[in-house]
């Protein structure tokens, strides 16, 4: 059976979750899902703000 791939609002709900529970630094946290500090302080901050919603894809 193949790996199921995530789609990028998964991941960041994923990420935002881990985040709350305050299981791993923010540094190692980033590094497990392969994204930036800057990438992963937007995804908290548009979590904040917004909350899920926040993190749909936003248009240029």
């Amino acid at each position: 059976m193949p790996w199921r791939e995530l789609k990028p609002m998964d991941e960041k709900v994923l990420f935002i979750a881990d985040y709350l529970r305050e299981l791993y630094s923010f540094t190692v946290l980033c590094e497990r899902f392969g994204i930036s500090r800057k990438t992963g302080y937007k995804w908290v901050e548009r979590y904040r703000h917004a909350g899920l919603e926040g993190l749909d894809e936003q248009s240029r």
